[in-house]
């Protein structure tokens, strides 16, 4: 799916600015954490033992963890009535707020549609309210139409090589950074630092940024 039309055109990128895309679950929010904790609510255990999310999730005291579907219902439920108990990421918003004064911000992220309002409830509740646009599968297609927008560099920070791979498929002038947030699941992360940068605490990572939008 492409991601919601009216969102890319809405965003207006000056063209001659640096451009920051930035994912928001694991990279600006702690994702895992607020949603192992809704997941509990509901009579589940999130354990952090792969990197992934439904095959996280277990009915107390089995082995096998819950089912797609069950797990798929959780997650839009949790868009419903749990996606603003998120902790932000460590220095997120400070990077991003200096960031903003010399480059442009524009956050990129794969939602729920019906998890729009809490999502941009939470962004402006954590000091992080850009532009924001609600994907649905890769982030190539829009990263590559927002960076055709500036002639400025332009990067994108995600924490999953899937997307990473994505972007750098359609538009490799992007500079990409991999970015994991949760301490528990760095471990688990598919990386490929040969052809994306892997660095996960903020105030280390906006020193890369700033290296590489303001050489």
């Amino acid at each position: 799916m492409e991601p919601r039309y009216s969102d890319l055109q809405a965003c207006v990128i000056s063209p001659t600015a640096p451009l920051v895309i930035v994912d928001v679950d694991e990279v600006l929010a702690q994702f895992m954490r607020g949603f192992g904790a809704f997941v509990a609510r509901h009579g589940f255990e999130l354990r952090v033992d792969r990197f992934a999310l439904f095959q996280n999730i277990y009915r107390p005291g089995e082995s096998q963890h819950l089912d797609m579907i069950a797990g798929k219902a959780l997650f839009d439920d949790f868009f419903r009535d749990g996606a603003d108990d998120l902790d932000p990421a460590h220095g997120a918003a400070d990077a991003l707020a200096d960031l903003s004064t010399r480059a442009e911000v524009v956050i990129l992220t794969n939602a729920p549609e019906h998890g729009r309002l809490a999502r941009a409830r939470w962004l402006k509740t954590h000091g992080l309210d850009y532009p924001l646009i609600i994907n649905s599968g890769p982030k190539g297609p829009p990263a590559a139409d927002l960076a055709a927008r500036t002639s400025g560099p332009v990067v994108f920070i995600d924490d999953l090589l899937p997307q990473l791979e994505s972007v750098a498929e359609r538009a490799p002038q992007i500079g990409r950074f991999q970015m994991v947030s949760d301490e528990r699941l760095r471990p688990f992360a598919p990386s490929a630092p040969d052809r994306h940068a892997r660095i996960d605490e903020w105030p280390t990572l906006k020193v890369a940024i700033e290296e590489r939008l303001f050489p």
